[in-house]
């Protein structure tokens, strides 16, 4: 008879596939004799590497050399030869369908996402909005496995012990706290504009918490033109904060430091789901996206979710389309001391 080995695909951004960590954990926990494989793009291998030991990770190059109708072809040869028993389609857009449709010619059994489309629209609509909880996407995925006839219930905590990860494999450039010192994460920025607090104001975030905390180590998370253009001034005003990626290079010593942290101040962002896979508090900051949709990081706090009320919140699921009202006052009406007060709670808790 042949082995079980189950292949779950999730290309996407960092974000999304990190969703998948808790869902796919439990999933090997509960079914220790299942070999599983997730089939993703590279960047996201520290996700799942030491994660379970009937966990594999295999990564697809999309853009070069699976790129095309011809790269998949390729792409599913390869996959062919795992030998397979049942395959679960965790993105469902045209790369993972195209394969999704392969392996259903071929008699696979085969599952997919429930996306929720019909609800997502109405839930971001521009009138007659129906703000409701659609289901997380952990949720979602967890009914992928459930209709190959694994139901799993999905506990977890972090990638690491209790402890947090090893600090000591961190290079040693990177400025450590001091025993008892306040740790502070910050990640100001993401993909679109409708999901970014204010720079100016944000920095008003930082100001006011090393005035209540002068001894706080605030560590700046993310890369990039924005990053680089707004960090160094930040680490020049402030020496209590520290660039992250002017001395860490990769994801995983990346989430070793999140797990060392107190609370993660992220925007509906990778960072609050990488910080939620090492059991760090988040305070995420939603503008035209809403937690009701759907993408709250691993067991955070709803309470810890910044946002005012607006009719028009929210109107996008990703956060991609341009402003309704031309002046994103989803995020510009935000008070730095909602977030800092936020912040002050997680810490008076430690």
């Amino acid at each position: 008879m042949k082995k079980e080995h189950l292949l779950v695909i999730r290309f996407s951004a960092l974000g999304d596939v990190a969703m998948t960590v808790p869902v796919v954990y439990a999933l090997a926990q509960q079914y220790p004799d299942v070999r599983i494989t997730v089939l993703s793009r590279n960047f996201a291998r520290p996700l799942f590497d030491d994660l379970l030991p009937n966990i594999n990770f295999m990564e697809a190059d999309l853009k070069r050399e699976y790129r095309g109708i011809t790269g998949l072809n390729s792409l599913y040869r390869r996959l062919l030869a795992k030998q397979f028993t049942a395959i679960a389609d965790l993105h469902s857009v045209l790369r993972s369908s195209y394969l999704r449709m392969r392996f259903n010619l071929d008699h696979y059994k085969v599952a997919h996402i429930d996306k929720h489309r019909k609800d997502r629209r109405r839930i971001t609509s521009s009138s007659n909005k129906q703000l409701i909880q659609l289901p997380s996407s952990f949720q979602n995925y967890a009914d992928v496995f459930a209709r190959l006839g694994y139901p799993v219930n999905v506990q977890f905590r972090s990638i690491f012990s209790e402890d947090g990860g090893d600090m000591n494999l961190l290079p040693e450039s990177l400025p450590r706290p001091t025993v008892g010192q306040p740790c502070i994460g910050i990640a100001p920025f993401a993909a679109h504009e409708g999901k970014i607090y204010p720079v100016r104001l944000m920095e008003q975030v930082v100001e006011q918490l090393l005035a209540k905390h002068p001894d706080t180590r605030i560590y700046l998370f993310g890369k990039g033109q924005r990053e680089d253009e707004t960090f160094p001034k930040w680490c020049a005003a402030h020496p209590q904060c520290v660039y992250v990626s002017q001395h860490l290079n990769n994801l995983r010593d990346e989430l070793i430091l999140m797990s060392h942290l107190q609370v993660m101040v992220s925007m509906d962002s990778a960072n609050m789901h990488l910080a939620s896979l090492v059991a760090t508090p988040v305070v995420s900051v939603w503008g035209a996206t809403h937690p009701f949709t759907g993408f709250m990081g691993w067991n955070q706090n709803p309470e810890n979710a910044i946002q005012i009320p607006l009719e028009c919140r929210p109107c996008s699921i990703y956060g991609q389309k341009p402003c309704l009202r031309g002046d994103y006052a989803c995020m510009r009406n935000i008070a730095p001391e909602q977030i800092v007060n936020r912040v002050e709670l997680i810490l008076n808790k430690h």
